[in-house]
């Protein structure tokens, strides 16, 4: 039977026990369908890109099936019915993964990598007590700090790129820059010819 990953999107304002619940129905169409959930991982409650009818955040569960592709279609079905699934996403896949899915290593491997960086805040500055701005005393000479500003420059800090390998050099082809437009007097006709 064909193997599938599907992820849907329950709405912020249900409960973990009712996303449990929704899983549990969608497991038992599959398995009235002729198929079996090999796999089912909630994610947790997670911030959205951008608002999906009128949500800022969605409850997200994987679901791991094997089951034919009629079963798949009904349980699709019966998602865009529900009220509480804002969105699902279904992909066939060769074969499943066997161990947590990368969400789940994800919040795992958190814990190490702020441990890396020498303390468990957000940005860099692990030990030299920069941040983004760098030292606030003024010395900004020193190795550290970050940000556009560096040694003791004044004014403007942009420089333009210097040109790269892949950049073409200008074809028989290319138009030149358009030359500035000239201000013409209100009334004037724009064809270019004089009366």
């Amino acid at each position: 039977m064909p193997l599938y990953e599907h992820v849907f999107l329950a709405r912020q304002d249900v409960s973990n026990t009712q996303v449990e619940t929704l899983a549990k129905e969608f497991t038992d169409v599959i398995e009235q369908g002729g198929g079996k959930v090999t796999k089912n991982e909630y994610w947790g409650v997670k911030s959205l890109a951008y608002k999906i009818k009128k949500n800022r955040k969605a409850h997200f569960s994987l679901i791991n099936i094997d089951a034919p592709h009629e079963a798949v279609a009904e349980m699709e079905r019966r998602m865009g019915l529900s009220t509480e699934i804002i969105r699902f996403l279904t992909i066939k896949v060769d074969e499943h993964e066997t161990e947590p899915s990368v969400m789940m290593r994800k919040s795992d491997d958190r814990g190490d990598r702020d441990r890396d960086r020498g303390f468990g805040g957000r940005g860099g500055g692990g030990g030299r007590g920069g941040g983004f701005r760098g030292d606030r005393d003024g010395d900004r000479r020193g190795g550290g700090g970050g940000g556009f500003r560096g040694g003791d420059r004044e004014g403007s800090t942009f420089r333009a790129r210097p040109p790269r390998d892949g950049d073409r050099p200008p074809r028989d082809g290319d138009r030149p820059p358009r030359p500035p437009r000239e201000n013409k007097e209100p009334g004037s006709s724009e064809s270019g010819s004089e009366a």
